[in-house]
């Protein structure tokens, strides 16, 4: 068995593509439109890495609810503090950096346009 993607609805496909494009360094990878089903499907991936997120955008679908069973998707960087004030100084929600009980602050989140939490994680 081998990971293939994780798949996100998405509102805004635009403002979702900018988010993971210009913020976090996705590359757009593939892309599937069905006009006639008002659905697309763009894969985005980071370089060096062979697991994609999906974004599935339903033409004039309302924003989703999350629920309370999804938790966050986590991505790891060298330059933790470097990218945190990065992030820190965009238009989105950032945290402040964290550390589980007993460690030194080695996370923080950066919430997309839908709601969606990412796990920013030192490597």
């Amino acid at each position: 068995m081998k990971m293939l993607h994780t798949s996100y609805r998405v509102k805004d496909l635009d403002a979702s593509l900018k988010f993971y494009q210009d913020t976090l360094g996705f590359a757009e990878s593939r892309r599937k439109d069905f006009p006639e089903d008002k659905f697309a499907l763009v894969f985005l991936k980071l370089p060096d890495s062979e697991h994609e997120l999906e974004l599935t955008y339903n033409y004039g679908h309302p924003a989703y609810e999350l629920g309370t069973g999804y938790s966050h998707i986590a991505l790891g960087t060298t330059d933790l503090e470097g990218l945190h004030e990065k992030h820190k100084a965009t238009e989105y929600e950032v945290t402040d950096l964290y550390g589980l009980p007993g460690s030194p602050p080695s996370y923080y989140f950066i919430t997309d346009p839908d709601g969606y939490d990412i796990e920013i994680i030192r490597q």
